[in-house]
């Protein structure tokens, strides 16, 4: 067991989560499967098999995020790989991707929808990272894998020839810019240490935070993400999606 790298995946309960997952403990990790409900947790777990186990990790909750951490010292003593992937793109209160879209709109978007989607997305992910990085300075190799989005492209939405253009907003979208400038600035901070900080975004996958409209299965999603995440050889402070880097 000593000689296996360990990974805390967050949101890993289902969808891209579970799919990382799962095929980081083919890989030959132990990986541990965040989930806010550690029973959902455990589910996903035992689904993915020999290798996974589950740990309550609720992103918003800094107690939460404190136990966890406390458990993977306790067990392992060092992390090797975090993925930070629990995200949220609203708070629930819309009822389709279109109101989502148009509720997100600079203009109309609730301060406090975008507080509820920031906190999850962008506060949430550099809580857990600051927790584990005193596990992570303790790996021989080290990474920050941040899901990310090519919605969040500050390059990619100024070009008008760009698909998605029209849904970029305040809440979700927003949300992975600001998780992308995170990720360099950790990157930055951190590029003396040896440890890798990269931002990735899966393809367009069909889970449920877009309500399964994505056009890929969470395999095809998760493949851009699980080849970062087992990098150990390219540069820190890169941002890419499935045919490569992406533009900030």
């Amino acid at each position: 067991m000593e000689d296996k790298m360990v990974a805390l995946v967050s949101g890993a309960n289902k969808g891209l989560g579970k799919q990382v997952a799962k095929e980081l403990v083919d890989h030959g990790y132990i990986v541990l499967v965040g989930s806010r409900n550690l029973a959902n947790g455990q589910r996903a777990a035992e689904e993915i098999g020999e290798g996974a186990s589950a740990i309550e990790l609720d992103v918003t909750d800094a107690i939460s995020i404190a136990k966890a951490a406390e458990q993977v010292s306790s067990e392992f003593g060092r992390l090797d790989l975090l993925v930070n992937n629990a995200a949220i793109i609203q708070s629930g209160r819309y009822a389709s991707g279109q109101e989502v879209i148009r509720a997100s709109a600079a203009s109309v978007a609730p301060l406090d929808e975008i507080r509820a989607v920031f906190e999850t997305n962008v506060f949430g992910a550099l809580a857990v990272t600051r927790a584990m990085l005193p596990l992570i300075r303790s790996s021989s190799s080290g990474r920050i894998v941040n899901v990310s989005s090519g919605v969040g492209s500050l390059t990619l939405n100024s070009d008008p020839n760009f698909p998605f253009r029209s849904h970029f907003g305040v809440t979700y979208p927003a949300s992975k810019t600001a998780l992308n400038a995170m990720t360099l600035a950790l990157a930055i901070e951190l590029e003396n240490t040896g440890i890798k900080v990269r931002a990735v975004s899966p393809s367009y996958t069909a889970t449920a935070i877009n309500d399964f409209q994505g056009t890929d299965s969470v395999e095809v999603g998760a493949r851009p993400l699980v080849l970062a995440a087992l990098d150990m050889e390219s540069p820190t402070g890169s941002f890419t999606g499935p045919e490569g880097p992406w533009p900030w």
